[in-house]
């Protein structure tokens, strides 16, 4: 079966001012993770209000971190030799492990104002799981805007984007969405399993052990991110996620043997 896919990025344009669906699900998916948090804190007797403050630190740091990632990894030339386009974030250009550093960067910079400070390994723990919300709802926004599109598929089935040519490729964007949703049921499962006080780096663990896993699988499905990847073997996402992979486990193997 084969999916002809052509969609309006644009949600709507009033003047100079233009929303695009990215944009709002990009932004959605860290209110809803705010959502969940304050749930969790509730749950655990910590201020419910303590995750809005939390959100602010966590999306600006994920987007700062997210395009400086990219820009230094993925188009490194470009961006070298015009470093005033870095700030250019509109014209898209994040990338997820970047997301990922700020995000955590953010969050220990607005632990240090909670009253009282709230300590960083638990904070992560209970932040692994809003995190697999947001990523989420990035990956269905590319999908929707027709990017980090998949290898084609031999034309027998999988989804033609318009915006990009008449060829069948991978809807890569919706894997890394489903494998994420299916990380976040893992999460909540070890979560509740173990009475909302599972060993300490043990979520954290398992989130990017998980997360990273997952999207080196799906990195053989995608068409090359950076120019300079061509031919190589592995991409730079790939490269990028070894790291995270590592620690996970690490972490993981820690939590355990505390327990």
């Amino acid at each position: 079966m084969i999916l002809h896919w052509s969609f309006d990025p644009v949600l709507f344009s009033l003047g100079p001012l233009t929303v695009r669906w990215y944009g709002l699900l990009f932004v959605g998916g860290f209110f809803a993770g705010q959502w969940l948090l304050a749930r969790m804190f509730k749950a655990e007797g910590v201020a419910p209000g303590q995750a809005e403050r939390l959100l602010m630190y966590a999306l600006l740091g994920s987007i700062v971190g997210a395009r400086l990632v990219h820009c230094l990894f993925y188009e490194p030339a470009y961006y070298l030799s015009n470093p005033l386009a870095i700030l250019r974030i509109w014209e898209g250009g994040l990338a997820s492990h970047g997301g990922l550093i700020g995000l955590v960067v953010g969050l220990w910079l607005a632990r240090r104002g909670a009253q009282p400070p709230l300590p960083l390994p638990w904070l992560l723990d209970r932040v692994s799981m809003p995190a697999m919300v947001a990523a989420v709802c990035i990956r269905v926004a590319n999908f929707l805007n027709s990017e980090i599109v998949g290898e084609p598929t031999g034309g027998a089935w999988g989804v033609v984007f318009e915006a990009v040519d008449g060829v069948p490729r991978h809807p890569a964007q919706l894997y890394e969405a489903a494998a994420y949703a299916l990380i976040l049921v893992v999460l909540t499962v070890v979560y509740r399993r173990c009475a909302r006080t599972p060993p300490t780096w043990l979520l954290t663990g398992l989130c990017l052990l998980l997360t990273f896993l997952a999207r080196i699988a799906i990195e053989f499905f995608k068409t090359p991110q950076a120019a300079y990847e061509a031919g190589q073997a592995f991409s730079v996402g790939q490269w990028l996620s070894l790291p995270f992979v590592l620690l996970g486990l690490v972490l993981v193997v820690r939590a355990l043997r505390r327990r």
